[in-house]
């Protein structure tokens, strides 16, 4: 039997098990929600967002991927490169990994660097998807910093509430600059604790050369810092682009359903959308979570009844779009799941 043949570790098949509970759990949270409100109010709201609007929505999300694919592109280290048609299906092929598999975050990156395997080596494809992720990350950081500073200027919350809130953007701030200080100063952390485990006998076989990978993976993350700062910049505004047209979509999505829109509320809405979307990544597309904290939000900042589960299911189907798009490019490319999963050291 070789080794890609073994069974998968207890630890994976535990997470699978939450998965599968989560996800019950997540479908039966949202026919409770659909419930509560009325199918028929959800239905009218989708019905006056119309095929048009939903159009728009699909347009703009694309233009969403064209942007992270465009940051994706900056930071391949030369002389290696790709272009917008290497990187703009890649990064379609990553986020149905992540909408649809447990823990997709962490798989999403890797199924990117498989998929230009053949225009780049995959150690380079996967420092360069971690590169654009590290900016992606600062950005995301920041943004909820500023949702939660703005959810607190908008509404009275309690006091239990508004030290969550606190609580969050400090912890944000806090990992932001210890990130910042980590690529600034070169510190190789993950090879640092690779050796130490290595050194203790612990992993050997997969540590053995893996450790080494690691240590190639940090260098060209920090040559990449080094050798093309004037890249930063432009990098970092297509990442605040990309954030900036989520809440263009909520906004637009409100403004054709309810007549209470207003940017404050879009703007916390989906910053929301994105906490849950990194904390939540265990249950496939945030099936039932995702509209509970929209609902939840839409209370708070005093939209109609039934708003934001019905902003939620209607961005549900742009996800769902998309994913099928992902999975289409997949299976036309040949690709299987095993293929797109993090590779075991051989």
């Amino acid at each position: 039997m070789s080794e890609n043949d073994r069974p998968l570790p207890r630890s994976f098949s535990k997470i699978k098990i939450a998965a599968i509970i989560l996800t019950v759990f997540g479908i039966g949270l949202f026919i409770l929600l659909a419930y509560s409100i009325g199918i028929n109010e959800i239905v009218d709201g989708i019905r006056k967002f119309g095929i048009a609007g939903f159009a728009v929505i699909l347009i703009n999300y694309f233009i969403r991927i064209c942007c992270r694919a465009y940051a994706w592109k900056l930071s391949v280290h030369e002389p290696h490169r790709l272009s917008l048609k290497d990187t703009i299906p890649a990064v379609m092929i990553g986020e149905a990994m992540s909408s649809t598999i447990p823990l997709g975050i962490l798989i999403s990156g890797t199924s990117k660097a498989v998929a230009v395997r053949c225009r780049l080596p995959l150690v380079v494809g996967l420092s360069s998807v971690a590169t654009e992720n590290l900016f992606y990350s600062l950005v995301t950081g920041l943004y909820l910093i500023a949702g939660a500073l703005i959810l607190l200027s908008v509404t009275a919350a309690t006091s239990d509430f508004t030290s969550m809130l606190v609580v969050l953007a400090v912890t944000l701030g806090v990992l932001i600059l210890l990130g910042i200080l980590m690529v600034v100063r070169q510190w190789h952390i993950a090879s640092w604790i690779c050796n130490w485990v290595n050194e203790r006998g612990i992993l050997g076989r997969i540590l053995e050369r893996g450790r080494w990978q690691v240590r190639l993976f940090e260098d060209l993350i920090y040559g990449f810092y080094r050798q093309h700062p004037r890249r930063f910049v432009p990098i970092c505004l297509l990442e605040v682009v990309y954030h900036l047209l989520g809440v263009a979509e909520v906004y637009y999505i409100l403004s054709r359903i309810t007549e209470t829109a207003g940017f404050a509320s879009a703007f916390i809405l989906e910053t929301v959308s994105r906490l849950v979307t990194i904390v939540f990544k265990l249950i496939p597309f945030n099936i039932g979570v995702d509209e509970a904290g929209a609902q939840f939000i839409g209370e708070v900042v005093a939209l109609a009844s039934g708003v934001g589960l019905t902003l939620a299911i209607i961005r549900k189907g742009r996800i769902l779009f998309w994913t099928a798009v992902g999975w289409i490019l997949i299976a036309k490319r040949g690709l299987v799941v095993r293929e797109l999963m993090p590779q075991r050291s051989r």
